[in-house]
């Protein structure tokens, strides 16, 4: 039987920034704030997605947040370790940029 994973309620507002196109990131940032009326959106990536991540929370609050007081309250910074598909342990960068309604 699975072990079920119980939903941190963070992830409710939590974007993961992947491989589809850049705009549905933004959208789904403004989403947060405008449609689900979050008062915080933490944007998540790791590897390669991180400078995404910057970008989209970029664009995000400078273009089309501007009237809703979006800031950028905290950036952290950290690395996972995993086994890749050669059996080696790996480091891989994360970024956790959390917004805010101020």
């Amino acid at each position: 039987m699975a072990e079920k994973r119980t939903r941190d309620p963070r992830d409710e507002n939590t974007v993961f920034i992947g491989g589809k196109p850049f705009m549905n990131y933004v959208t789904g940032v403004v989403m947060q704030f405008t449609t689900k009326g979050a008062k915080e959106v933490i944007i998540r990536a790791r590897g390669k997605f991180i400078a995404r991540a910057v970008d989209v929370a970029e664009v995000a609050t400078k273009r089309f947040l501007k009237e809703q007081n979006i800031e950028v309250k905290d950036i952290k910074i950290n690395s996972e370790e995993f086994e890749n598909k050669e059996g080696r342990k790996v480091n891989v960068s994360t970024i956790d940029i959390t917004l805010t309604k101020k």
